[in-house]
């Protein structure tokens, strides 16, 4: 008989405590858990410019690999966890073809829209699809700010940043 019959092993889900998911990965990694946390490439305007970020896809929440022959007792005093998440008085198991999917979604690198003011931009939707102007800035997360040269004057207009690429 095979170890894998005599100890199958499944994904569960772990609630963290608030802010603490990557120091309850890092506790569970040195104890030998096998730990999955998916994470997205992704930009956030920090100091008044777009800079790549790495964050948790599911902020507060870590996967976790056990087995019932493992210690599940550990978990509650390890730093950072809040709980197991159970349904139905059972910790509540997460199919292993899930775990693959979002180890392909979180492996994709990240996305080249790090503009600089003065970056020549293309718009690709929208009514004003086509056009090209100059980046000036993010106006919040989702906006940006460009000059247009449009009816025979600059015009300065907002634009969502999904809807502009580098021309």
């Amino acid at each position: 008989m095979s170890m894998e019959r005599l100890n199958p092993t499944a994904w569960y889900l772990l609630q963290c405590k608030s802010r603490q998911d990557s120091r309850a990965e890092e506790h569970l990694q040195r104890q030998s858990y096998t730990i999955f946390r998916p994470q997205l490439a992704t930009e956030r305007l920090l100091r008044g410019k777009l800079q790549p970020v790495i964050e948790s896809l599911f902020p507060g929440y870590l996967f976790i690999q056990l087995s019932h022959e493992d210690n599940w007792s550990a978990l509650r005093s390890t730093r950072g966890v809040s709980r197991i998440v159970s349904f139905n008085q059972g910790p509540a198991t997460v199919a292993d073809h899930v775990i693959e999917n979002l180890r392909t979604r979180c492996s994709e690198r990240l996305p080249d829209k790090c503009f600089q003011p003065g970056d020549k931009v293309k718009i690709m939707q929208g009514p004003l699809s086509t056009l090209e102007g100059i980046f000036l800035a993010m106006d919040g997360n989702e906006r940006v700010n460009i000059l247009l040269q449009l009816l025979s004057r600059e015009q300065r207009i907002r634009v969502p940043l999904s809807h502009v690429k580098i021309a």
